[in-house]
């Protein structure tokens, strides 16, 4: 008893005994902060994929609600698409006028989907031979009626095949309006993506919220950062939502932002200073464009200035000598 009361009291053996709690309660304090973090870490992976599958919630609703809105409209459209697919079918015009940058031509214009393109199609076929029948009755009843039908058949066969190419020109006049439009908008849209993920919003948002901001100036802009939400949330490859959106724009300051965006999803480097560095691209650009818009114009103005605004000028300015001189009674009055 004796011993071990000396045991106890001994220096060295206290001296052991809270050595070894204090290690204890090193390592118990460290494992629980692991297992805390690990715990907080799988909160947040499992707070990511809730907000994720609620956003694809969403995504889905929404397009479900445009697609009954939009059941009556297509329904009405079914049969004048049903002989326009029977059309294409039967003459194989698929093989005779799409090619690779077909699909990509008609996405570029806002048109998405197999009947747009049939449509196309149909167009590519059918307006030759109507502008055809038009031009040769034209020509043949009110124009040229006094000349040989011959004749007026090369003439209408001319703008026929003239005509060929219209469907051509409306998709790429339709294009053109498009990029312009989203053209005019992409450096605002810059700017408010990187507000968005500089406050701590997820790509996904930050897309989604743009859409509905940017909507009021650009809805062909809007419905593209939609669609590239949509697929952000359905496509297993997020680049490919990226790139889906370079190649339906069709531009290359979006296709540059998106590449700068793919880059930094590959290789892990911040959203937020790749944004920034890109919108201060757009905005320099956006000013060289507006410089270079004011030093084209002087020349422009150059014949105006002499066809309308100098003949006003002289007259302006020799108008008072000519009355004096006839009021006086002309050159040899007194």
């Amino acid at each position: 008893m004796e011993q071990l009361v000396n045991t106890v009291t001994d220096t060295g053996f206290l001296i052991a005994v809270f050595a070894a709690i204090s290690a204890a309660a090193v390592v118990f304090s460290l494992g629980a902060s692991f297992m805390s973090g690990g715990t907080t870490v799988k909160q947040r992976i499992k707070r990511v994929a809730l907000e994720r599958e609620k956003m694809r919630a969403e995504e889905m609703a929404r397009l479900r609600g445009n697609s009954g809105e939009q059941q009556r409209g297509s329904m009405r459209q079914a049969m004048s698409r049903s002989y326009m697919r029977n059309v294409v079918e039967k003459f194989s015009l698929q093989k005779a006028f799409v090619d690779e940058g077909t699909i990509e031509a008609l996405a570029r214009a806002g048109y998405r989907g197999q009947g747009p393109l049939t449509t196309y199609l149909f167009l590519r076929f059918a307006t030759p031979i109507v502008l055809f029948l038009l031009a040769f009755g034209y020509l043949s009843l009110a124009v040229f009626a006094d000349k040989p039908l011959y004749l007026n058949a090369l003439y209408a066969l001319m703008i026929g095949l003239v005509g060929a190419y219209l469907p051509v020109l409306i998709l790429k006049n339709k294009t053109l309006k498009r990029q312009a439009s989203v053209r005019r908008a992409w450096p605002d849209t810059l700017d408010l993506m990187l507000l968005c993920v500089e406050s701590g919003m997820s790509v996904e948002n930050a897309f989604r919220r743009v859409a509905k901001e940017i909507g009021a100036q650009s809805p062909e802009l809007a419905e593209e950062l939609t669609l590239t939400n949509a697929e952000l949330a359905f496509l297993e490859d997020r680049t490919r939502a990226y790139d889906n959106l370079g190649k339906r724009t069709g531009i290359d300051n979006v296709k540059s932002v998106m590449t700068a965006l793919i880059q930094a999803d590959r290789y892990g480097t911040s959203v937020g200073q790749a944004l920034r560095v890109m919108a201060e691209e757009g905005r320099e650009q956006r000013m060289m464009e507006a410089e270079k818009k004011a030093a084209s114009l002087p020349p422009k103005l150059t014949v105006p200035l002499i066809v309308f605004f100098l003949p006003v000028l002289f007259i302006v300015i020799i108008s008072p000598a000519i009355i004096r001189v006839f009021a006086n009674g002309g050159l040899g009055g007194g």
